[in-house]
């Protein structure tokens, strides 16, 4: 679906763009009628909901680019899209480029940590030396048909080699091209103000519960300078917790008829995913 406004456009305007991370059609589609001025298509998720696997690298490019054009096609609110590491060398982060930009996200994220990759608030993340993710970014920025499609790097060397380091190379990446600047993993407010201190292009915060950052309000963020904050896994997490009880009172009644918590309406679930449009085609199209 088309987007009613760019998020390069949105960027531009005063507050902070607040992205729910969608994982599947379900999410995608409820978090695109909610309003959000943008939304995150996680790999965390994606790769879960679609693999049953961790995100760990297991994910081909193929793979995740299916998942890009399914939610694209779902939504009309743009999307930022989880491209890990591009997928191979720098041809490969061209063609990752070229083909989330085609299948209908409206950026892309990549980040430097050597392939496979590990999901950024898991340890034992190695990055690649910053001249080759300064390359990296360049190919990117080439390779895009427009620059509206906004790229996003992040970078993964707080962990490892702190935060200065992690410092040092958003300053790189910012040079090098990247639209929006994406350091994972401070570990407190004070270095999250650091990072908005330093930076001179727009920031990303990824508030992942129960992750080494501490997921601030709105107002704080804004505060401290970012300008984007995206909810990965918030929507999964709940919906986890929900079926864990739900399957939970199955195996123990042997009935949903003793389920307490409040489910989401069947015909309501039924118009989410277009049925509406199924039952008018059928009755256009119906035999006399």
């Amino acid at each position: 679906m088309t987007a009613s406004i760019s998020l390069a456009k949105r960027l531009a305007q005063p507050g902070l763009v607040v992205a729910p991370g969608v994982h599947d059609g379900v999410s995608a589609r409820l978090a695109d009628s909610c309003g959000f001025d943008c939304l995150y298509m996680t790999g965390y998720g994606s790769v879960a909901s679609s693999l049953g696997l961790p995100d760990a690298g297991l994910a081909s490019y193929t793979q995740m680019l299916d998942r890009v054009s399914m939610i694209a096609r779902t939504v009309r609110t743009p999307f930022i899209a989880d491209g890990d590491t591009g997928y191979g060398g720098l041809l490969n982060v061209a063609h990752t480029v070229r083909g989330y930009e085609a299948a209908g996200a409206s950026a892309i994220q990549l980040e430097d940590q050597v392939f496979p990759k590990k999901c950024g608030h898991t340890p034992n993340r190695r990055v690649i030396l910053a001249e080759d993710m300064v390359r990296k970014i360049r190919v990117a920025v080439d390779a895009r048909a427009s620059k509206d499609f906004l790229i996003v790097a992040r970078t993964d060397a707080r962990s490892a080699h702190g935060l200065d380091e992690a410092l040092r190379r958003a300053e790189l990446y910012g040079k090098a091209g990247a639209d929006i600047l994406f350091v994972e993993s401070p570990e407190s407010e004070d270095e999250m103000r650091k990072i908005c201190e330093r930076a001179e292009k727009p920031l990303l915060a990824n508030m992942v519960e129960g992750g080494r950052t501490p997921v601030k309000s709105r107002e704080v963020l804004e505060q401290l300078g970012y300008k984007i904050a995206i909810f990965p896994v918030t929507a999964m997490l709940a919906a986890t917790q929900a079926m864990v009880a739900a399957y939970g009172t199955l195996k123990v009644a042997g009935s949903s008829a003793a389920l307490t918590q409040p489910l989401y309406p069947f015909t309501e679930l039924s118009t989410l995913m277009g049925f509406q449009d199924v039952w008018n085609f059928e009755k256009k199209y119906a035999e006399d």
